[in-house]
This record gives C-alpha cells, structure tokens and sequence, in this order.
C-alpha cells in the first residue's frame, strides 16, 4: 500500500523558527483567518501542497482532498494508540487515483481520503471541522477522521499529524480530485482554564444583552440550553409557492468543483407550501428546508448549528453547522439570512409542520474579529440568503 502522507516539503514558508503560544497575543477563542495564517507561517499547519488563497474563510481553513481515496467496507474511528493509515490496510477495498480529471464516489459507498493539510498543535490549541455549506446541500455525508481519536470531527489538543476525511455521498453520486474541497476547520485556542472544557458557547444571559443592542434573530429571542431556537419554515403568503426541496433518487454525476453548472429540475423536485403548513418526510430522503427565522451572526462571534434532543423527532438536520462573523449581517443591522437546513428521516415517515423546532445555534467567541467578514469577499456564497440550494446549480 502506498504512503498515505509525504512529508510537505514546506516550500511555502521560511524556515521554522522558536515560538511560543505568546506569539497569538492575550486573545482566546476561535481564531480569526489572520490566526490562521500565522499558525501556518509558524508551521502549525503545513500543506503538501502550498496553502491557497481560495482556503481561507473568516474563521475557518477549506482542507483539500488528497491524491487518492480508499474505499472501505464501512465507517470506522482508529481509537486510541492507533492510527487511521493501520485501519485502512484492514479495512480498504480499493484505492482511487484523484489526480487530473479526478473519479466518480458512488452514492452510498464510504471512502477515506487522506488530506493535503496536516497539523502540528501547540499544548493550547484544538480544532472541530464541519462539512463544508455546499458539501451539506449536497448530501455529501463528510466526517475528519484524525489518528488515536475516539470521535469525528475533532482534533484534539497538541495534535501532530495527518488529517483524513470520510466521505460518503448519500443523494447524488459525485466527482471529486485532488484539492477538492469538503470541509473546513476551525481553530481554537485555550487558556489555562479551559483545557478540558468541551463547551465554549456563550451563555444565554449574555445572547440576550447581546440581542437587546443588535438583534441576533429577526422576532423575539428564543434561547434553550444556551442555544438560540430555530423553527422550520413551510408556510408561504401563496399556497403552492415553493418552501423545500427533495432530492431526486435517480440523477446524473455532479461534479463537486462546477459552479452554477447544473440545472436545479435535473435534481431536485420543488416542495410546495401546503394550507395545513404540513410537510410529511419519506424515509430516507433528502431534503432542503430553510429556517423561519432570519439571523445574523456579530463580528466577535462564531456560531454552529447543534442537533436538536434526538427524543424529539425521528430526522437529522443540518449536516452542515458553521456560521461565520457577518453571516446575515445587512446595513441596518437587521438580521437578513436564513438557515438553510439539510434534513433527513430515518425509518419511518415524520410530519413536519410549519414553526416547528428544528436546532439550536450556539454562539462562540472569537478571539479577535476577523478584519475580513463573511459577506465581504468573493467566496461568501450564501450572504442574504433565503431558500437556497448549493452553489453548484443556476438559479
């Protein structure tokens, strides 16, 4: 089996140098894209490949796909004291060239990609990744795997080493290659207080005096478990406008890097607002909804959506959680931008209806806000937004 992680041969950047956690200031919290970058000049992250200018988000690094994928018989986490590249000699069934034109990942088979970004963590710094917005609008169920790791989607502190994602496309069949990108990750830096914390969001006491100077939500601020309520939206002024979309079951291949490429008819089917504001799920089918409530997300603070109590309803949302600064932000200081909401039932049918709670967004503090917000450059693809399916299709 081939090597699954060169060394980067770190053409990017001068040579290393002595740095300590002072170098990031007084700051904590998640860090800003100016954090990042200097985490990648002090070789906290380092990249097979040269670090791209496309990557970088407010508050979180794009990760690339690597130069092959390995498909396996089923999802699996390493564990403790074992690394990701072991499992995959067991567990592999094929391995796919991504270079050049790239290859085709089959709806409903599960691949490891190995990752051109690794990292090399500080005692104070960890991170959580998240499929990236158009990843999550397509189904793409993506999850970063990293060696001696017990859970998805987290790194823990002082990580050294290579990163993985776990890919599965669930709704459309997909081609990817080398630098693809499909999910992202967030950085957060720690003080001496907070090592072995697991929650950072920001108490309800503090959204609520927050939301009094500048309206986190649209309406009246509902918080649960320091989590801002969100409800679902499927009422329209006219019956039969459109409030959803489902996924079609028989499609052509998509390809992950053509944006506004596709026809939105070819793959989805519209959902149309009902008068009893009703929305029955099928089982096992994908659905794009969006949130009744339209928010927006303050320069100082990050947020991401959270399931809701799985007691509470029979269906997954969101598979895509980060929100960045700025995200709905508009120049009155209304909230202008809706969530948008991947949701899927399990195994039986579930009714939906109009206001229904459906997550929870908590907040998290930036260590600095970054000088860049959401909004303010050409990759904010989703600003405003309303019901909005992935970039990928014209409108």
């Amino acid at each position: 089996m081939p090597s699954l992680f060169a060394k980067s041969d770190h053409s990017q950047d001068a040579e290393p140098s002595l740095f300590g956690a002072s170098d990031f200031g007084n700051q904590f919290g998640l860090l800003p894209r100016e954090k990042i970058e200097l985490m990648i000049r002090r070789k906290m992250i380092l990249g097979l490949e040269k670090i791209e200018e496309r990557q970088f988000q407010p508050a979180s690094l794009d990760l690339r796909l690597g130069a092959r994928a390995y498909r396996v018989r089923a999802s699996f986490l390493p564990g403790m004291g074992r690394k990701v590249s072991d499992q995959l000699q067991d567990l592999q069934t094929d391995v796919i060239s991504l270079e050049g034109k790239g290859a085709i990942l089959e709806r409903g088979c599960v691949y490891v990609i190995p990752l051109l970004e690794h990292l090399n963590l500080l005692e104070s710094f960890s991170a959580v990744a998240n499929p990236k917005s158009s990843t999550g609008r397509l189904d793409i169920f993506t999850r970063l795997i990293t060696d001696n790791s017990e859970v998805f989607d987290r790194v823990a502190r002082a990580y050294e080493g290579p990163l993985y994602a776990e890919v599965s496309p669930r709704s459309f069949s997909v081609r990817v290659r080398k630098g693809s990108k499909l999910n992202q990750i967030r950085f957060r830096r720690l003080h001496s207080q907070q090592l072995e914390r697991t929650d950072f969001g920001v108490d309800e006491r503090e959204l609520r005096t927050r939301h009094e100077k500048i309206p986190l939500v649209d309406g009246d601020l509902e918080l649960r478990r320091n989590g801002l309520v969100l409800r679902v939206g499927l009422s329209a002024e006219t019956p039969g406008n459109v409030v959803g979309y489902r996924a079609q079951k028989y499609t052509d291949i998509l390809d992950i890097d053509e944006v506004g490429a596709y026809n939105l008819s070819d793959y989805w089917e519209p959902v149309r607002a009902r008068l009893d504001r009703r929305l029955i799920l099928d089982p096992d089918v994908f659905y794009i909804l969006a949130s009744r409530e339209r928010l927006h997300i303050p320069s100082d603070l990050a947020a991401e959506m959270v399931p809701i109590d799985p007691a509470m309803g029979e269906f997954r949302v969101h598979y895509a959680g980060f929100f960045d600064p700025g995200f709905g932000a508009a120049p009155d200081n209304r909230p202008s931008a809706r969530a948008v909401l991947e949701v899927r039932s399990y195994e039986v049918p579930f009714i939906l209806e109009d206001g229904q709670v459906i997550g929870r967004l908590v907040f998290e503090k930036m260590a600095e806000p970054p000088q860049v917000l959401y909004g303010e450059s050409d990759t904010s693809n989703y600003q405003g937004q309303g019901l909005k399916l992935s970039k990928h299709f014209r409108a």
